[in-house]
């Protein structure tokens, strides 16, 4: 016999996979029948705005600064202006 908090959930179960759609296949399978896109494909790629001339890093401009932007500009001596990248490509 099941528990009223066991029986609750089972109502629960069935309204979701009525809801759903849910084949009984769906519910046997060992991993989801159509499984989401990996979460990089979500976000749309963000071009680079800035990058050291040397090594060769970049950042897109989102988030905090990374460390070796913060020393470019701190201890090597590079302007903001020097390290950003151009916004529309060049000729050619």
């Amino acid at each position: 016999m099941m528990t009223p908090e066991q029986e609750a959930v089972l109502r629960a179960v069935r309204k979701l996979v009525d809801f759903w759609h849910i084949t009984p296949g769906e519910l046997l399978a060992d991993g989801p029948v159509n499984p989401a896109p990996p979460a990089q494909d979500l976000v749309p790629a963000v071009r680079p705005k800035y990058r050291h001339p040397l090594n060769g890093e970049t950042w897109d401009g989102v988030g905090s600064q990374p460390q070796w932007l913060k020393d470019a500009l701190t201890r090597e001596g590079y302007t903001v202006e020097e390290l950003r990248m151009p916004t529309e490509p060049g000729p050619g």
